[in-house]
């Protein structure tokens, strides 16, 4: 693998992981963010991990968003082995609803942190990395800004008003 040039990197466990974190790249593909994804196991291929790590870098790659169920390791390792920014998605699998996969990202050691969002709430992580993003990128600062203005007067319709 050469080196990747794109802004963000969405890391997840397993192509079982995919659903929940396509909803990041969603984000990316409406705010015209440069992205690349990769299904790697923190425990079945850490050399692989290391090297799309090393190659990220590289590149220049901004921020990272790595979703994870379970034990949810791949948020941690990552933000153990780069000094980019790190965000967690727990994704929620087993018998718990992604509670243990929460827990383990958001209660990372020092000084070791990973910034983390709700259980399956990729599209978040997405725009926490706009945010990040923005303070370096013109561009996307403003489509933020343009974001929230349009969320905000969509809400303000009718004064809120919804039908049920």
């Amino acid at each position: 693998m050469s080196s990747t040039k794109v802004k963000v990197a969405i890391l997840f466990g397993s192509k079982s992981d995919m659903p929940t974190m396509q909803k990041a790249a969603a984000v990316f593909k409406e705010f015209g963010v440069s992205y690349a994804a990769f299904a790697v196991s923190a425990h079945r291929s850490p050399e692989l991990l290391a090297e799309i790590l090393k190659n990220l870098e590289a590149g220049g790659t901004d921020v990272i968003i790595a979703g994870a169920g379970l034990a949810a390791h791949l948020p941690g390792v990552v933000a153990s082995q780069t000094l980019l920014p790190v965000i967690g998605v727990p994704i929620g699998s087993g018998g718990l609803g992604g509670l243990d996969a929460l827990l383990s990202i958001v209660q990372m050691p020092k000084p070791v942190p990973v910034a983390t969002v709700g259980v399956d709430n990729a599209g978040n992580a997405a725009y926490l990395a706009c945010e990040i993003l923005a303070i370096k990128y013109p561009e996307i600062k403003e489509t933020l800004i343009n974001f929230r203005k349009k969320t905000k007067e969509e809400l303000a319709k009718d004064g809120g008003a919804v039908a049920l």
